[in-house]
């Protein structure tokens, strides 16, 4: 008796559903977001329709180049620059050729940054975004051209340039051509400074390296998304250089609002108005533009 009540909770226990059963419980990837900062799990069509913005916690996830451009750039009015330069391979790095066309194939980009023309809430100029999904942001050969290209355009027009930044900093699979990168960009900043133009950079998550130490710190006005990470070299490799303990928001934007390097910290949901505001008050200062 004993043997066959086992034997029938063995057989429930070992159920498998039949084929046609089978395949009917089909759960969509990416249904779910998990914070990273707070653990709280959402729907990804809620997390997304925040604009990739935790609601527990405000935690602000990366966007994508063209999900920034679509989020600040008003309908149909960004004219993309320079849409087909891509990358060669300066030094001759192993492997590098093969990973750039694995990652355009990907990603769609040609690299890590898109650059062009629009208006802002009605408010003309020229947007750059970078995008880490591309070599992690990183400024190499055609980013510096890129860059620079924008800012001298943008200076021919008389435009105002905003710029969001994300980057790894410079690209090592280029060298020393991508470190020259940081002169030539600074250079273009400075002649369309001199024009008497607005440039705004906005900092996103991460800005780091190369990036940081040439175009994303010479905006005139700074703005930072809450929380992201911004600096030059990593934490451990400060800490052991001057062999001090570095405070835990180093490297925040709070950290730098709180010290001077940024201006401001906007959240995503705000960004849009914020420099729509700017660009007009600029433009109102400009008799060509006015």
């Amino acid at each position: 008796m004993l043997e066959d009540l086992f034997a029938k909770v063995k057989s429930r226990a070992s159920y498998e559903k039949p084929a046609a059963e089978k395949g009917k419980m089909n759960i969509p990837e990416n249904l779910m977001f998990k914070c990273p900062r707070c653990g709280k799990v959402e729907f990804m069509d809620a997390f997304e329709t925040a604009n990739k913005v935790c609601p527990n916690c405000g935690y602000h996830a990366r966007l994508s180049a063209p999900e920034r451009i679509e989020l600040t750039a008003d309908n149909f009015t960004f004219v993309e620059y320079d849409k087909h330069m891509k990358s060669l391979n300066p030094i001759g790095f192993e492997g590098y050729t093969e990973k750039t066309f694995y990652l355009r194939r990907k990603t769609g980009l040609r690299d890590a940054v898109i650059t062009g023309e629009c208006s802002i809430i009605g408010q003309p100029c020229c947007l750059g975004v970078m995008d880490t999904r591309f070599m992690m942001g990183s400024m190499g050969s055609v980013v510096g051209e890129k860059v620079a290209r924008l800012f001298e355009t943008a200076a021919d027009k008389r435009l105002p340039v905003v710029l969001f930044t994300a980057s790894g900093g410079a690209r090592m699979q280029e060298g020393i051509v991508a470190l020259m990168q940081m002169a030539k960009t600074a250079g273009a900043v400075g002649r369309h400074s001199r024009k008497g133009l607005l440039y705004i950079t906005v900092l996103t998550d991460p800005t780091t390296g190369g990036v940081t130490a040439s175009f994303a710190s010479l905006g005139d006005i700074i703005i930072a998304e809450p929380k992201v990470l911004v600096g030059f070299a990593g934490r451990r490799v400060i800490e052991g250089t001057i062999k001090q303990h570095l405070p835990d928001d180093f490297q925040s934007a709070e950290f730098a609002l709180q010290h001077g390097f940024a201006d401001l910290i906007v959240e995503r949901g705000a960004m849009r108005k914020t420099l729509a505001q700017l660009l007009r008050l600029h433009n109102m200062g400009d008799g060509e533009n006015a």
